[in-house]
């Protein structure tokens, strides 16, 4: 009997991913709430989202939140509101998710790319300067940071940087609810921060939503304005703006989620540790594979567990046929991608994100995730590399 179930154990899929173990722990606080929903028949903004909106800023600590429709567009709002348009460049890097850097475009900017901290795969602060310092980049308005895979980009010598020269902070924190930098949270670290609720976030919606945040009344209002056609008023237009509003039956489902955020983002950190555990007796840490490394003053809530691997796409296939769940975030920096090539960069501008997207493999991490799976996968890939 312990032969049949051990051959069970071992062909059992691992996802990088599995909501349904979340979904059975709150199933009925949804259902209510969804229920709630429908019962009113308010479906767009209402009360819900105001719910969720004073919620959210009490747990980030800002004066307001304002819930959109997608962390794209919650990009897109706060660059409008800083006053990002044609003419005007955002600085961002090349390793990130499409929308950070497609978000400018669609403000009628320019994205201007500078390279990222080998370590922690977020924008590095000197790159920053350097490009600050360029005269071609003298219509640069705003520096988009990314808080990549859950842990903040080193927001004190951001702000050093960026202050002097008067360029408006955007935090894309799309991966990074409940992390922060040197105690405080992201999203109320820049000028505006900027949040998706994309069902594979550790705060997540059942379909798409997003949130500005930022302690400015003139910004949020600004933001509120353009998520409904940039009208403050029914049938009357300031701006032309977008539509982008949060509906209830997300707002309901985050309001049920958030309480439980700070648990789930504790059992990750948990799990990240036991990952760190398990490969250093492995004997492969730092050899074979680069654990995720971690800045004194930022909290990491690993929105994902990424790794540096040698030999990455043959051991990707080899977790695969062991049923093991793994993803690359991401395979293309942004400045190869086709659609940027008007930008005029080239393979080879930004080495550090180059090798990042050539070395990188996300591993499962999620609150349920259990420490045999944890074993499991180390073992696996530790076999690998036998």
């Amino acid at each position: 009997m312990e032969d049949v179930a051990t051959e069970t154990a071992a062909v059992t899929q691992i996802p990088t991913l599995d909501l349904s173990r979340q979904y059975a722990t709150i199933a009925d606080e949804v259902q209510a709430a969804v229920a709630k929903v429908l019962a009113s028949q308010h479906y767009v903004l209402g009360e819900e989202v105001a719910k969720f909106e004073q919620a959210a800023a009490r747990e980030l600590g800002t004066k307001e939140t304002v819930g959109c429709a997608s962390g794209t567009d919650a990009l897109w709002l706060a660059l409008a509101a800083a006053g990002v348009g044609q003419g005007d460049a955002v600085i961002t890097t090349p390793f990130t998710f499409f929308a950070s850097a497609s978000s400018i475009t669609r403000a009628n900017a320019r994205p201007v790319f500078v390279d990222i901290e080998p370590d922690t795969f977020n924008l590095d602060p000197a790159q920053l300067e350097r490009a600050l310092g360029d005269a071609k980049n003298q219509d640069v308005k705003a520096v988009m940071p990314i808080h990549l895979y859950g842990q903040c980009a080193d927001m004190t010598r951001i702000h050093e940087i960026a202050r002097p020269r008067k360029v408006t902070v955007v935090e894309d924190a799309a991966q990074a609810f409940g992390a922060a930098w040197a105690g405080t949270p992201a999203g109320a670290l820049g000028d505006i921060g900027c949040f998706s609720f994309y069902p594979t976030k550790n705060l997540s919606a059942y379909g798409d939503g997003g949130l500005c945040s930022t302690s400015s009344e003139s910004l949020a209002e600004r933001m509120r304005m353009l998520r409904n056609h940039g009208s403050r008023q029914r049938y009357y237009h300031e701006e032309i703006g977008w539509n982008s509003r949060l509906d209830s039956v997300q707002a309901a489902v985050l309001n049920v989620k958030l309480p439980h955020l700070r648990g789930w983002n504790e059992a990750r950190r948990e799990r990240a540790c036991y990952y760190h555990k398990l490969f250093r007796e492995a004997g492969i840490a730092e050899g074979a594979v680069t654990l995720p490394a971690v800045r004194d003053e930022a909290f990491h809530i690993y929105h994902q567990f990424v790794v540096r691997a040698q030999k990455r796409d043959e051991l990707r296939r080899h977790l695969t046929e062991q049923r093991i769940g793994s993803e690359v975030y991401y395979p293309v920096p942004l400045h190869m991608q086709e659609c940027f090539a008007y930008l005029g960069y080239k393979e080879g501008d930004f080495p550090e994100s180059e090798r990042a997207a050539r070395e990188v493999l996300a591993l499962p991490i999620f609150p349920e995730l259990t420490r045999a799976e944890q074993e499991r996968i180390v073992a696996t890939v530790a076999e690998f590399y036998r």
